[in-house]
């Protein structure tokens, strides 16, 4: 730890704040929440504990306002995706796209909010569910705007695009980037589409989205 050059370097709050949780998230998504204490946390900030305790009173305040960050990061993102474009195919492919370009972020943050330790923690656990929750929001309203589809039924297919785009996203870390993201998220992305395209647009004719099947089996008979 550097404490002497902590002491020739003052630096004003927000800046330090902001140096103490890059320091944070380093550790935490090397170690984990439960391996990692204050002191790691401040040795990799180069200043002393009660420093470190001057902005945050505990570890898991610590972790929460991380938390906070990178979830509020993944919402809004998947906001600025969805109002980009008025091409319904264009935004389910830069919905994909967000997932994969925040798994790929540098720092691997996104183990903060997909795979902590810590999600047993109810403040975790209902960050987390909030964080989920918006991002399917603003999938359904987008889902309800422009086809004939009911809020029950545009959560549900909202979850699962999340839950899809969340599940590949990982997946291709996982594998080590073994396909190129652009091809990726393509890939992902015409998947998503080919379910969601199915669904008619506002004033076109309703159709059943078990009548292919019916038809398919009425076929092979």
């Amino acid at each position: 730890m550097n404490s002497a050059g902590e002491g020739r370097i003052r630096l004003p709050r927000s800046e330090r704040r902001a140096q103490l949780l890059l320091a944070a998230q380093e550790v935490f998504v090397s170690r984990g929440y439960h391996a990692t204490s204050m002191d790691d946390i401040a040795d990799r900030a180069g200043v002393s504990k009660p420093v470190l305790y001057q902005h945050f009173a505990s570890k898991l305040e610590l972790y929460l306002a991380l938390l906070d960050g990178r979830a509020t990061e993944l919402v809004e993102r998947i906001r600025e995706a969805l109002d980009r474009s008025e091409d319904n195919k264009e935004r389910v492919n830069e919905a994909m796209r967000v997932y994969f370009d925040f798994v790929d972020a540098q720092g691997e943050a996104f183990r903060l909010v997909f795979e902590s330790d810590q999600r047993n923690d109810p403040a975790v656990a209902e960050r987390v569910l909030r964080m989920e929750g918006e991002c399917v929001a603003a999938l359904a309203d987008t889902i309800m705007a422009d086809t004939q589809v009911d809020e029950s039924r545009a959560e549900l297919l909202a979850t699962g695009l999340v839950g899809a785009a969340e599940f590949a996203a990982r997946k291709w870390i996982a594998a080590g980037r073994s396909v190129p993201k652009e091809e990726a998220v393509a890939l992902m992305s015409t998947l998503a589409w080919r379910g969601i395209s199915y669904f008619p647009l506002e004033g076109e004719e309703e159709r059943d989205p078990l009548d292919e099947g019916r038809s398919h089996k009425d076929h092979q008979e």
